[in-house]
Parts: C-alpha cells; sequence; structure tokens
C-alpha cells in the first residue's frame, strides 16, 4: 500500500516536474504559458498571426514558432516572451525541424511548395528546396544528413540530402501525409496520414515502408479518425498519436506497433508534447480550446487547461 501510495503522489499534479509547458494558439494568435507544476496558465504571450509549429531552441532559451499569415518563424525570448526576431521561412510555414545542433532550422512552406533551410545564427536563408505540392511534416534525422518533408497533396514523403541541398527520393505513403517524426536511433520514420487514418512506418535505409498502424475506436465513425501529430516517449517504448476529429489520442506499442489504448480528450486534437520524465502527455484541443493532461501508463486524462483560441501545437522546457 505504502508504495502504490507514492506512486499515486508523483502522478499527481503538485509532484510533477517543475516544467513550463507552451501552447500555440492558431486563432488567438498567442502562446499560453502552463506551469507544469500547478497546471494553471501563468501567462498569455502575443505573437504573429496564425500561430502553429511550436519547437523549443537547442540551448531551451527561445521559442521558435511558425506564424503562418505572416510568413515567418518567429524567434521568441523565454525570459520576456517577447519576439525578438523574424525568420525568412517563405511563404505560409507551417511546420518546422530543427538540425540536432540547432544551427540550421528547416521550415515547410505550403504554397511555395517548397522547403526553407535557415541559418538560425546568421537569420538568413541558406538554400531552398522545391518538394510536392502543400508540403507540411518536417523533420531531420538524428546523424543531421537528411530532412524529410510531407507533401499533402502529392502524399509522398520526400528525402532532402543537406549535404548537397537536392531531393533525393520520394516514398508513397497514405492519403494526406502531417507529419513525421524519425526515432531516436534514425532507422524508422514515423507518417501519420490524416485522411488515409492511419500511420505508416517507414524503414530509413530502404526508405519503404515496413508497417501500417491502424486505428479503430469503439463509437468512433472511421471517417473521423484523423491521425496528425506522433510524439515517442523519451525511452522510444510508446508513440502518442494525435487522432484529429475523432476526439482521441492512441498510445502505441512502438516495437509491436500495436495500440495499447485510446484516450478520450478534447475536440479536434492536432499534436501533443511528452514530459522528460515520459509520464505525461499534453494535447493541444483546437475545437474546445483546451488541453488535455494524460498519464501515459494509467491512458487516462488528468486534468484540462483551458487556453487560447485553436490551440494547435505543444511545446515543453524543463
Amino acid at each position: 500500500m505504502r508504495y502504490f501510495l507514492l506512486g499515486l503522489a508523483l502522478l499527481a499534479p503538485g509532484a510533477a516536474r517543475a516544467e513550463t509547458i507552451y501552447v500555440s494558439n492558431e486563432k488567438g494568435n498567442s502562446i499560453s504559458v502552463i506551469d507544469g507544476a500547478t497546471l494553471q496558465v501563468t501567462a498569455t504571450w502575443p505573437v504573429g498571426k496564425r500561430a502553429r509549429g511550436i519547437m523549443l531552441s537547442r540551448d531551451g532559451k527561445f521559442l521558435y514558432l511558425c506564424a503562418s499569415d505572416d510568413n515567418a518563424v518567429q524567434v521568441i525570448d523565454r525570459a520576456t516572451g517577447k519576439v525578438v526576431a523574424d525568420l525568412p521561412s517563405g511563404e505560409d510555414p507551417e511546420q518546422f525541424a530543427l538540425s540536432p545542433d540547432g544551427r540550421m532550422l528547416f521550415a515547410a512552406n505550403e504554397r511555395d511548395a517548397a522547403v526553407t533551410a535557415i541559418d538560425v545564427m546568421k537569420r538568413s536563408v541558406a538554400f531552398q528546396v522545391a518538394v510536392g505540392v502543400e508540403p507540411e511534416g518536417m523533420a531531420v534525422s538524428p546523424d543531421g544528413r537528411t530532412v524529410v518533408s510531407t507533401s499533402e497533396t502529392d502524399n509522398a514523403v520526400h528525402w532532402i540530402d543537406i549535404a548537397t541541398e537536392r531531393d533525393v527520393a520520394q516514398t508513397a505513403v497514405g492519403d494526406r501525409p502531417r507529419h513525421a517524426e524519425f526515432t531516436a536511433d534514425g532507422k524508422a520514420l514515423w507518417v501519420s496520414s490524416e485522411i488515409g487514418g492511419m500511420v505508416q512506418v517507414i524503414d530509413t535505409a530502404s526508405r519503404q515502408v515496413t508497417g501500417t498502424i491502424r486505428f479503430d475506436i469503439p463509437g468512433v465513425f472511421p471517417d473521423k479518425i484523423m491521425p496528425v501529430g506522433i510524439r515517442f516517449t523519451p525511452d522510444q517504448k510508446r508513440a502518442i498519436v494525435a487522432l484529429g476529429r475523432a476526439d482521441h489520442v492512441a498510445i502505441v506499442d512502438v516495437a509491436t506497433q500495436k495500440v495499447l489504448s485510446y484516450v478520450p480528450v478534447g475536440r479536434r486534437v492536432w499534436h501533443s508534447a511528452i514530459d522528460a520524465t515520459g509520464r505525461r502527455a499534453f494535447s493541444a484541443n483546437g475545437l474546445s480550446d483546451n488541453v488535455s493532461v494524460i498519464d501515459i501508463a494509467h491512458g487516462t486524462v488528468i486534468a484540462t487547461i483551458p487556453v487560447g483560441r485553436a490551440p494547435w501545437g505543444v511545446a515543453i522546457a524543463p
């Protein structure tokens, strides 16, 4: 009983790590700042128009944010909440990815049908590569050699060799691919297909699809199951897949590629982030204007946090 109560205490919000959660609000043109211990919003920062993709800089000092209608990736000082720079990202950036060393940022430009590589220190465009129509999902391989982009209209993953600045290969995937995520060892790439209703696992050596994960939620029509964001726990044993208008996230066993459980969250869950302990996930629920806090081990929501209008992305900082 003593160990059981200790476990409950560790899962309680008041015993959580002193992390900060940042949520981009697409229609609110803002970032909601959440205290990880109290699970309360402590600040709301005004940012550019149509705030979507959000990520922490490698040194932890800044946030990067896609201000899509401002055609910029904004650099936000975490200490002040102020926008300190607009990086030249090309038109309509939605998602981006950082190189492992944090020196290069790669933004998907939906209207340009291109990926823009930005030198973060110089705050200038390093190069641009034409890819498929409506690029969205972005990921950089752990070895820093390859950046991938998903093209929603072309239903393909484009593989860009960073050294040569060329689109060197394409992999056909399901309808309307939205997000791409490398495993930590770089051996696999997971890609969600929103209209296809599935996540596909691609072997990075062959660039071939080797596995397909489908979702079946009791009481939810199949056309509502629209996978978008994917995040892995720090130990790489679990994946959290946001299922869009199904209003659920799926917890998936990475090794077996089997769904372990479905967790009902807010409406139109878009993306999520996982804390450093791997115990909690935070999902951005775009149509209910809130964030669900998920106990991953138990597959339950332990708190719901009101945020700004149309939350889209989540980033967590220690």
